[in-house]
């Protein structure tokens, strides 16, 4: 019981390790409001309302959500602004899709502020361009906002560049900022700090803290609703990357496995639970219908579970690893031909494909501890005896009796050719009949394995 609870602990601490990982790979100061609640309320002096929407996480379908949920919110109380406190590097470009169009539904005016040293990169540049007027305080930057189809041709990442171009053109000339500059951000992935951006005219107006931006718009005053991210749409984004996708799979295949070498029902119920996050995540990346382009994956995940789940048949530890090597490959084309902006794979990400190798080994070489331990049969009772020396007690000729651990057992000798076994002598057993034992000369058993 103890080695099945230390090993899931050691399951969930690296789930929990990669996770971690997952979420440090964003920009300073991202994430400040996460303990923040869901939807909170700042009473004012005029019966005006404002929503405040946190957008200080990634650009995936847990930040979809909170958008449109702030939109809701906004719509509902019938507030007269809504501001987007941005601070975000981008992501998914289906998602920073429908936030736009969530944008274009609110029956009050949208305002995006970037504060101090915060971003408004990527996915971000675009639904910060779809408001009314853009906010940037001092060490805030837009762009760049260059989409990226990884592992994509050339033609899908042209085609997706083109239309991104054309919404980001058509984005800015609807609020009239500078076409030209924003095309720029587009095709030569150029981002702009505050003052350049408010030179150019892509942002509005210059502002050192949310509260500087209510009393530029006249609504000093106003009734405060802030909306940020609840617990499930913190769990979806988690689960909208790719890595925890991949990780999450491969674990809960091998926690599974694991639990058929040693049986608890427990890790079989973390790995159910492990495998459907995963295939959850996978959805919220992919979309809820098939794209062509993750069957490539799926193939090599199902490549990876056979290997996995083959372990139990051979024992040694190198099938799962297989499984995990493959495992991981199919982990980085979960990217494969979903527009991002900008690319997910960087440095972070290969560090956290290397973690699933070397954890992928660890369990191997545990399968292979737990698998050799399995083969080899317990045996117990007379069976146990077999090999070991004792003291004959009474003559074997060819029946008689020996001592072995103090215990007496009747013996007989093995075979015709040997002989009589005297008393005090020392014999070797060969085999059990029944509740006899079968002995021959200590020196003939060595004799034996002397001539092998």
């Amino acid at each position: 019981m103890e080695k099945r609870a230390r090993v899931g602990s050691i399951i969930g601490l690296f789930v929990l390790l990669i996770v971690a990982l997952s979420t440090a790979a964003t920009p300073l100061g991202l994430g400040s409001n996460r303990g923040a609640l869901s939807l909170s309320r700042v009473q004012g002096t005029s019966p005006q309302q404002v929503v405040v929407i946190n957008l200080n996480v990634q650009i995936d379908q847990g930040s979809n959500g909170l958008m449109s949920r702030g939109i809701q919110t906004a719509n509902a109380a019938h507030a007269s602004a809504v501001i987007i406190n941005m601070n975000t590097p981008g992501g998914l470009v289906a998602d920073m899709l429908s936030m736009i169009s969530a944008i274009n539904s609110s029956s009050a005016p949208v305002y995006t502020f970037v504060g101090p040293d915060a971003l408004a990169a990527s996915a971000g540049s675009y639904i910060a361009m779809a408001t009314k007027l853009i906010f940037m305080a001092p060490g805030s930057q837009i762009g760049p906002s260059t989409p990226i189809v990884q592992g994509g041709s050339a033609l899908q990442q042209n085609h997706t560049e083109d239309a991104l171009l054309s919404l980001m053109q058509g984005l800015a000339a609807a609020n009239g900022r500078n076409v030209s500059a924003v095309t720029n951000m587009v095709v030569n992935d150029i981002a702009y700090p505050y003052n350049i951006a408010l030179q150019l005219h892509v942002a509005d107006r210059e502002s050192d803290s949310l509260s500087q931006t209510l009393s530029m718009l006249n609504l000093s005053g106003a009734s405060i609703i802030t909306v940020s991210e609840n617990a499930p749409e913190e769990l979806v984004s988690i689960l909208s990357n790719p890595i925890v996708d991949g990780i999450l799979l491969l674990i809960g295949v091998i926690a599974i496995v694991l639990d058929f070498l040693h049986p608890t029902v427990l890790l079989s119920i973390a790995g159910a639970v492990l495998i459907a996050l995963g295939i959850i995540g996978a959805e919220a990346i992919e979309g809820p219908t098939l794209n062509p382009a993750v069957i490539v994956p799926i193939i090599f995940f199902a490549l990876a579970a056979t290997l996995i789940v083959f372990e139990l048949k051979t024992g040694h530890g190198i099938m799962l690893f297989a499984g995990v090597v493959v495992g991981a490959i199919g982990t980085l084309l979960l990217t494969y031909e979903v527009p991002y902006s900008p690319s997910p794979i960087g440095n972070l990400q290969y560090l956290e494909i290397g973690l699933i190798v070397v954890f992928g080994a660890f369990f191997a070489l545990y399968a292979r501890w737990v698998g050799k331990a399995i083969r080899k049969k317990p045996v117990t009772g007379p069976e146990s005896l077999v090999g070991k020396v004792g003291t004959v007690i009474s003559e074997v000729a060819p029946e008689g009796e020996i001592s072995i651990d103090g215990i007496v057992w009747k013996a007989r000798a093995s075979r015709p050719d040997v002989g009589k076994l005297g008393k005090g002598e020392k014999a070797t057993v060969t085999g059990i009949s029944g509740l006899t034992l079968l002995v021959e000369p200590q020196q003939a058993k060595e004799k034996a394995q002397l001539s092998h």
